[in-house]
């Protein structure tokens, strides 16, 4: 199992309502995350591998399984390119 792991000294965030915003601390750049984004992110725990999200975000939304695994994989390839989060 390879966990995923946020890149915490790389970021700073905080809870606004049901949004997760991000800043990179690099360079100030602000995300904001709601929705399925927001859950994937909390569910980044060190714990869980891609499939352990995807199987945790299922629970929770339901869904197509094929396309939430391309969904997840596209947030977590953006994550990693800008160095937020890494795989164990």
């Amino acid at each position: 199992m390879n966990a995923l792991t946020k890149q915490r000294d790389r970021f700073a965030e905080t809870d606004v309502d049901d949004e997760i915003v991000l800043m990179r601390l690099d360079n100030g750049e602000f995300f904001s995350m709601a929705g399925t984004a927001a859950a994937t992110w909390r569910l980044i725990d060190g714990k869980r591998d891609r499939a352990g999200l995807v199987a945790a975000l299922f629970e929770t939304f339901g869904g197509d399984t094929a396309a939430m695994a391309a969904d997840v994989d596209a947030f977590l390839d953006a994550l990693r390119e800008m160095g937020l989060i890494a795989i164990d």
